[in-house]
């Protein structure tokens, strides 16, 4: 099968919405999020997953074994700010939407790299964390679930996310506590790989991406391996 030609950078979900923009730099996907403080809507999710399927499409189209890696990043103070609560409340659907996003990130079929911008709140903590790796600016931004302060509850979907990939002293600083993580403490409680200055953000988040992108010549293996060991 020929690989589709698809023309970057890519705007989504159209030309005249401009709420994310995907390009490419050889092995690399960058999926850059640019929609204010990128909060989750339908819309949002859907064109995020739609964004994904390009990069999958494109890989397993390929000729021969291909060594990729995608790095999402934010915008301006926010990596993303979570859900949109008032749409979230008011569209029922929303939910099936965002943890099929959750759930296409945590199990894609090509590594991937989180560059925390800024606060990743909430759904946006979330988002972070179905990632493979992550990389935090230091100097501005949190990584925190605030759940516990606003009154909403946890989606069993996303307790089980994050149960795999934090720790139960972690667990219980986010959820219960509500804690919010700088740079230097979401190091040390290992919910990111690397921290560095803001301006040495994207270079570094795709260094990272670099090394392990080798690691989907396996093909779609890569993805039942990520599906093994979060289940």
């Amino acid at each position: 099968m020929a690989e589709q030609i698809i023309t970057f950078p890519l705007t989504l979900p159209s030309a005249e919405k401009k709420y994310m923009t995907l390009s490419r730099e050889g092995p690399l996907f960058i999926l850059h999020l640019h929609n204010q403080d990128n909060r989750f809507t339908t819309e949002i999710c859907k064109s995020i997953i739609d964004a994904l399927q390009v990069i999958e499409d494109i890989f397993l189209a390929s000729k021969k074994p291909t060594g990729m890696a995608l790095v999402t990043v934010g915008d301006g103070k926010f990596f993303s700010n979570g859900l949109d609560t008032k749409h979230s409340k008011e569209y029922i659907p929303f939910m099936d939407s965002y943890l099929a996003m959750l759930k296409k990130f945590l199990t894609f079929v090509i590594p991937t790299v989180a560059a925390l911008n800024g606060h990743a709140f909430a759904g946006g903590c979330m988002l972070a964390l179905t990632h493979d790796y992550r990389v935090m600016r230091t100097g501005r931004g949190y990584m925190c679930m605030n759940e516990i302060d606003i009154g909403a509850p946890l989606h069993a979907g996303m307790n089980a996310l994050l149960r795999y990939k934090t720790t139960p002293k972690t667990l219980r600083a986010l959820v219960l506590q509500g804690h919010r993580f700088n740079a230097e403490e979401a190091l040390k409680s290992e919910l990111v790989d690397e921290i560095c200055p803001e301006n040495e953000l994207l270079d570094t988040a795709k260094k990272l991406a670099l090394k392990w992108a080798p690691k989907a010549k396996i093909g779609i293996v890569y993805r039942q391996l990520k599906e093994e060991v979060s289940n």
